[in-house]
């Protein structure tokens, strides 16, 4: 049986700004398809999850049924009650059955976020479940499986093994974190002390960078550009040193992108530095082709790090010097 249902959930701002972590607000129980669902929604986050900078939500089958197929939609709402065109409508296909696992999004908005939609000191997000008809046969959706493999990661279910990184600990599964990285395998399935250590202190690496590289271990991507923090291109640079050393090739090659697409003045001698460090030719072409233009060379080569990449990288330093002067 196909059929739709909509709640209008309302959340009470000032609630969430003292509930703790993992306490739900739930939903009426409302229609769709002939089953009975309801709203969850976590004001400070499902669990420990970084900072807890995220409002949690999920929908979750009432109705005795031994299996449902569904589509739950979720979008905020802005003061004037309309659907906010500042925010992307969020979807998931839903796969349930009574007593079940609730789907959702353990982001679904920063709380930060929440105060441009609080109306009569409210929140609402319109909430929207389609039930899919056995007879139905909708194209398949795009795959969830980063999705759960990052609730995996925040849950820390099943773990066996934990990385401590600049006294921060960093819960972990060695079979994932070997397939995907040729080091990890052999440092973690080798023949090497790691092998058999349920805990491995890392030196050299930034905690920041380790737990970004961790996530896109498991989710084959990179967190939004806001959530790099006051110094994106800094942390961006560690992330790369990160990528080489566990020779994740696709990771580089994202972090060779978002440093072009970040250069500056303030940053070219350091991302050059760092582009010669991990052997990273077509960055380095990018920062010598930026150094080229006189404008840019002047105001660059008052920098710091201007200064360290005379002192570091000698040999690189002459080569754009001759590339910049024609000598």
């Amino acid at each position: 049986m196909s059929g739709f249902g909509f709640l209008r959930f309302k959340l009470d701002y000032e609630q969430t700004q003292h509930l703790a972590i993992g306490d739900v607000v739930s939903s009426k129980n409302f229609s769709a398809g002939d089953y009975m669902w309801k709203i969850n929604c976590y004001p400070r986050g499902v669990d420990i999850d970084g900072k807890n900078e995220h409002l949690s939500l999920y929908v979750q089958l009432v109705s005795k049924s031994k299996n449902v197929k569904a589509l739950f939609n979720a979008m905020m709402l802005d003061r004037d009650g309309d659907l906010s065109s500042s925010d992307e409508r969020k979807g998931v296909e839903v796969h349930l059955s009574e007593g079940g696992i609730q789907w959702g999004w353990s982001r679904f908005i920063k709380r930060s976020d929440l105060l441009p939609f609080v109306m009569n000191g409210m929140v609402t997000i319109m909430c929207m479940v389609k039930v899919l008809g056995d007879s139905n046969m909708p194209v398949p959706p795009p795959s969830t499986l980063a999705t759960h493999l990052g609730h995996l990661l925040d849950r820390t279910l099943g773990t066996d093994v934990s990385f401590i990184v600049g006294g921060e600990a960093f819960p972990a599964h060695r079979s994932l974190l070997a397939a995907r990285s040729p080091v990890f395998c052999a440092e973690l399935f080798g023949s090497m002390a790691d092998a058999t250590m349920p805990s491995i202190t890392l030196q050299d690496i930034d905690p920041a960078a380790f737990r970004v590289m961790l996530r896109f271990i498991y989710t084959d991507a990179l967190p939004p550009d806001d959530e790099f923090g006051d110094s994106p291109v800094e942390v961006m640079l560690h992330l790369l040193a990160a990528a080489d050393r566990y020779a994740l090739e696709r990771l580089k090659v994202m972090c060779e992108l978002k440093l072009w697409e970040n250069l500056s003045v303030d940053t070219a001698a350091s991302v050059l530095a760092s582009a010669e460090t991990y052997s990273c030719p077509k960055l380095k072409t990018k920062c010598m082709e930026f150094f080229a233009v006189k404008e840019n060379f002047k105001k660059a080569a008052l920098t710091d790090g201007f200064v360290m990449l005379l002192q570091n990288f000698p040999a690189l330093a002459d080569e754009l010097l001759g590339r910049v002067l024609g000598v």
